[in-house]
């Protein structure tokens, strides 16, 4: 299986995401900085939050839309508002003109697009690629995607602040190509049949998809799994980061010295940089273990790294840790969204994607726990709060992986079924 085996959705999506989110690192991550200088701390940090949950309810519409209309509509409308967005953004940050109002505006409205687009761009990958190709092709999105927020992370840091016009200048070209790309390349991957139902209607529908997708038991253990063990990354740039900062001495590493903030930035570059060399391997190694035995290992790995980088403050030690769990990353990243792939019925697809979106939300949620308890908590006590978090989602998904192993023959069987009918 190779890149140029996909379907020609899969590898549009995958360059056009890289591209996008390129040159969106170089200014997404810096925004927050742009509010506390225009409206105060305070002020932005509600703003941000405000961002959040609004993505959060339009993620629900995005999901529904999709199954209701298509993914493609709801793609292209996503695109082509984010265009405009982009576009008012680098108006309003340009050398005529400047207004921070209108730019959160449009940030509020890109948060908009991406929870329109995020559920139907996943239900239509799930839908155009068959189950052996699916490791592979989350293994290039996820390698791609390191990629693209590493390389374009560092070059923000130093263009964002004083070609800010020039970097949403950018951005807006990219969003027109991919605008373009949905509109005249990408093929609709889930045809609908007319619906005339009323508005109301359609509210009583959300609902009851949303009513469906609670009900499947397995989805809702994996998605709470998938929470505890996805909040042991967001536990580095939060309670970890805050605990290095104030607890680590400033230790001779190769020819300096570095203190706590410095290893967090040193431990993350570690992490991208592993993460993008060692999924060149994983994808081209062939091995014979069972992805239940694979998805529980590496979550064990993940779980014990994140508990040694929330008490040591050796720097050798935290950078072998690191290592370590990044191993289980790379490994359990391709497995974890192919058992995804599978859970979803046909017609439900992006009402479960954009479910199983609120695991980003909720370990935010859980990482922020951990910041408040460690202020009243010693290290050796925080550490085994954050291991037994990672450890029951392990266990969890241990108890789940022979119902898992059943979804994903079943659904297997049945795109294969009707690949040979089409065929």
């Amino acid at each position: 299986m190779r890149f140029r085996d996909f379907h020609k959705n899969i590898k549009i999506r995958i360059i056009e995401t890289f591209m996008s989110r390129f040159i969106g690192s170089m200014i997404f991550p810096f925004m927050s900085i742009y509010l506390a200088v225009h409206f105060g701390t305070k002020v932005a940090g509600l703003l941000l939050l405000i961002n959040v949950f609004v993505g959060i309810g339009i993620n629900f519409l995005g999901g529904y839309f999709a199954d209701q209309f298509g993914r493609k509509k709801i793609m292209l409308f996503a695109e082509s508002l984010r265009f405009l967005a982009f576009l008012t953004m680098m108006v309003c940050n340009s050398p005529w003109f400047e207004s921070a109002a209108v730019t959160f505006a449009m940030m509020t409205v890109n948060s908009i697009c991406w929870g329109l687009a995020g559920p139907a761009n996943q239900a239509m990958m799930i839908d155009v690629s068959t189950p052996s190709q699916r490791k592979l092709m989350y293994s290039i999105t996820y390698w791609a995607n390191n990629l693209s927020i590493a390389i374009g992370g560092i070059i923000g840091a130093f263009l964002f602040k004083d070609y800010l016009f020039e970097l949403f200048l950018a951005l807006s070209v990219a969003s027109a190509i991919t605008a373009t790309l949905v509109a005249f390349f990408i093929d609709e991957s889930y045809t609908v049949s007319e619906s005339k139902m009323t508005p109301s209607q359609h509210v009583k529908q959300l609902i009851s998809n949303y009513g469906k997708v609670m009900h499947d038991k397995l989805f809702v253990l994996f998605t709470i799994a998938g929470v505890l063990i996805l909040s042991m990354e967001f536990q580095l740039t939060n309670y970890i980061g805050i605990r290095l900062s104030e607890e680590m001495p400033s230790q001779p590493f190769l020819f300096w010295d570095i203190d706590g903030v410095q290893t967090m930035g040193i431990l993350r570059s570690e992490n991208t940089i592993l993460v993008v060399l060692l999924m060149l391997f994983v994808t081209r190694t062939p091995h014979s273990l069972k992805d239940k035995t694979v998805l529980v290992w590496s979550c064990f790995f993940f779980s014990i790294g994140y508990a040694a980088l929330a008490y040591s403050n050796n720097v050798f030690i935290l950078f072998l840790m690191m290592g370590v769990l990044t191993i289980g990353e790379v490994f359990r990243v391709p497995v974890e969204q192919s058992y995804m792939a599978s859970i979803p019925p046909d017609d439900a697809r992006s009402s479960y994607m954009a479910f199983s979106g609120l695991k980003f939300n909720l370990s935010m949620l859980i990482a922020s726990i951990t910041v408040t308890l460690g202020a009243i908590l010693p290290s050796i006590i925080m550490a085994g709060i954050i291991l037994t978090i990672g450890l029951t989602g392990t266990v969890l998904l241990k108890i789940i992986s022979p119902e898992l192993d059943r979804r994903k023959e079943v659904a297997d069987l049945k795109q294969n079924h009707e690949a040979v009918k089409a065929g």
